[in-house]
């Protein structure tokens, strides 16, 4: 029974998503970070509290992600150095980057930290002589598209139920020139 209940902490998310009341967090200045292995029990906890009624990484797939040579990925972090915000990005060898993820804490929102982080993180793409930027989004997750759309992304293609939920997803891209 033991190694069945290892085996599942591979492939379920650490917690389940229980209800929150969202209070915006003081102001405060913000500093992007790398993201490393020994940030991986704190992302997951974030990862939870940003896509409550999304695709959820596992322990094991941040692990991989996070231990993985061609992988770039930063942290959004308070005076305290508390994580607020992350993103993780494989880095191909056909010349092009996959955003996976990125998430901001719900109280951080609406601070311009995702473009920050999208910014910093196109940056470094960029050093890398990458010149292409993919990522899915889910087709109800408008405020994300524009986001996207604002900087410089576009729908490449619809990917039927793309998510677990059979919820469609967009493929958009974004030369980096």
């Amino acid at each position: 029974m033991a190694v069945l209940q290892t085996i599942r902490k591979f492939f379920v998310p650490v917690a389940e998503p229980v209800a929150e009341i969202i209070v915006p967090a003081p102001p405060c200045v913000y500093d992007i970070k790398p993201l490393t292995a020994k940030n991986l029990k704190e992302v997951l906890r974030l990862n939870i509290r940003c896509f409550r009624d999304g695709e959820n990484y596992t322990k094991h797939t941040f692990s991989y992600l996070l231990n993985e040579p061609k992988t770039l990925s930063y942290r959004v972090v308070t005076p305290a150095d508390e994580m607020v915000g992350f993103v993780v990005v494989m880095v191909n060898e056909n010349g092009a980057a996959h955003l996976t993820t990125i998430g901001i804490a719900p109280e951080h929102r609406r601070r311009g930290l995702a473009k920050r982080l999208l910014d910093h993180t196109e940056k470094a793409i960029k050093n890398r002589d990458i010149n292409t930027v993919m990522l899915e989004v889910r087709v109800s997750n408008t405020a994300a598209q524009n986001l996207y759309r604002e900087n410089g992304y576009a729908i490449a293609q619809r990917i039927g139920s793309y998510y677990n939920n059979g919820e469609d997803g967009f493929l958009m891209m974004k030369p980096l020139v």
